[in-house]
């Protein structure tokens, strides 16, 4: 038998929460939408090697760039 906890308050979802699950439920593609855009736009294989030699090719920024005279 599970006891139920004596502070517990009912289950609260937020304004927002509520509209996110009607949209998706108004919606079912939505979330496949989402994760191809993701997929399209974040989801990268990272060229390590090439990412490596981009960091050793770079030049040091001198300190003060805005200086023009010595």
């Amino acid at each position: 038998m599970r006891l139920a906890h004596f502070f517990r308050r009912p289950d609260y979802s937020s304004d927002a929460t509520q509209f996110i699950d009607g949209l998706k439920s108004a919606q079912p593609a939505l979330e496949s939408q989402q994760r191809a855009g993701r997929a399209l736009l974040w989801d990268k294989q990272v060229d390590r090697e090439a990412w490596i030699e981009y960091r050793e090719a770079q030049v040091p920024q001198k300190p003060y760039v805005y200086q023009t005279g010595s």
